[in-house]
């Protein structure tokens, strides 16, 4: 069935006119967002199928690969649903009232909903001020941490440019395990001298397990 034969009040667009967002069932919402279907399904028989196949969480943890490979699911429709993701995990960031970094717990609630779904490493550097407040953050790398990827310069150009005086080094383990690796190892220590020689101090480096966490603060390393 088309979605032009449901009746007018039955479609997803007109009952959220009508009564509301509320009111929509998960499957609504996945069609207003999608807003066609595929060969012989409407949208509304697309977007059924893809929750009980594989469930709002599972589904959210696609690649844009993996949700390209998904019947009826092209590259546009893939992207929505990654954006529609990403609005979500940062509207979770965006209600923290963390605005100042004290303990390597902060950092931790921070981007643990951000990062904990991530099939990649994503390195970021996160910067702050003399009192610790957060001036900014930035994605320097997505893969596996190696000594292919470290380079002081784009660690350290975004830092000086914003004129931060402090920052924290974060990263995730997909694995769930935040145990750090000899690679880990190395290239953190690599970054605290070069920070001493350009004048930023390095106060930690967190990495991000599932539900968990791993400081450089708290379990010092040096080798």
């Amino acid at each position: 069935m088309r979605i032009k034969d449901i009746p007018k009040e039955g479609r997803p667009r007109e009952r959220f006119l009508r009564y509301g967002v509320g009111v929509l069932s998960d499957a609504e919402l996945f069609a207003i967002i999608l807003r066609t279907g595929y060969k012989g399904e409407n949208v509304i028989d697309v977007s059924n199928r893809l929750i009980a196949e594989y469930g709002l969480d599972k589904l959210f943890e696609c690649s844009l690969k993996e949700l390209q490979g998904i019947k009826g699911i092209g590259p546009a429709k893939a992207m929505q649903l990654l954006a529609m993701s990403e609005l979500g995990k940062r509207q979770a960031q965006a209600k923290k009232p963390i605005k100042k970094i004290t303990c390597a717990k902060d950092v931790f609630d921070l981007f643990h909903d951000r990062l904990k779904d991530e099939k990649q490493e994503h390195f970021i550097v996160l910067m702050l001020n003399n009192m610790n407040n957060i001036i900014a953050e930035q994605l320097v790398s997505i893969g596996t941490m190696d000594s292919t990827i470290f380079d002081a310069k784009t660690i350290f150009k975004p830092v000086l440019k914003n004129s931060a005086s402090k920052i924290v080094l974060i990263h995730n383990h997909p694995s769930g395990n935040p145990e750090p690796s000899r690679e880990d190892i190395e290239i953190t220590n690599e970054i605290f001298k070069a920070g001493e020689m350009v004048g930023v101090r390095v106060l930690d480096h967190i990495i991000v397990g599932n539900g968990i966490y791993w400081s450089w603060r708290e379990n010092p390393i040096r080798q």
